[in-house]
């Protein structure tokens, strides 16, 4: 779907550059940005490392544990379909911790672990349960308190204070999180109560036995 995007995006630029008849400034263009896609990330490389290096002593030093020893609360709220002392339980922990903690390199191997493990309490495999949604709304719109990539993009295309997103990031990603979460419990309760309407009806549609004669 990404490629169909941009691929469809290339298509129009080049369609609306010929009807304004500016095609010539189409290759130069293209080089420029090519060049300038290639400063950017070279750009990137000391201040992710630099990101990243403070994300692997935070996870080296158990900070991460501190971090998913808050978390549980609210885990076994979110996901009440999941034993508490579950692999599921724990591998989710771990990818919201490092999700907080800007750490998306080590949040995606978790979140795939977690996916199988919760579909090994699925009872109709195949199917995405109720807790599973809540795992990719939550894991989609997390909650970042530093946002390293950002940073490290602002910094790359030399912006003065880089770190300035960071109060902003972190109430966007509350919002963000807040409406998943919301969206999650709404479509969830709405699922459950069709689901029940529905079997109330197919009961109600069931030809009531009569009693045979004589027989009270």
């Amino acid at each position: 779907m990404v490629n169909l995007l941009w691929a469809g995006m290339i298509v129009v630029s080049i369609i609306v550059a010929a009807v304004n008849g500016k095609m010539e400034t189409i290759t130069p263009l293209i080089f420029a940005s090519a060049e300038q896609a290639v400063n950017i990330s070279l750009g990137l490389i000391s201040i992710m490392v630099f990101w990243l290096g403070i994300m692997k002593i935070i996870e080296k030093s158990g900070f991460i544990h501190i971090v998913i020893f808050f978390l549980k609360p609210i885990a076994h709220w979110l996901f009440p379909g999941v034993p508490r002392n579950h692999q599921a339980m724990n591998v989710m922990l771990m990818n919201m911790g490092a999700n907080l903690l800007g750490m998306g390199n080590a949040a995606t191997p978790f979140g795939i672990k977690a996916m199988k493990e919760l579909d090994s309490l699925n009872n109709n495999p195949g199917e995405a349960t109720d807790d599973m949604c809540t795992f990719l709304a939550i894991n989609t719109a997390s909650l970042t308190l530093i946002p390293t990539t950002i940073i490290a993009i602002r910094a790359a295309t030399g912006a003065q204070n880089p770190a300035d997103v960071i109060g902003t990031t972190i109430a966007a990603t509350f919002c963000s999180a807040s409406v998943a979460i919301l969206s999650d419990r709404f479509f969830r309760y709405y699922h459950r109560y069709k689901k029940n309407k529905n079997k109330e009806e197919a009961l109600n549609c069931m030809p009531k036995r009569s009693n045979p004669v004589g027989k009270k």
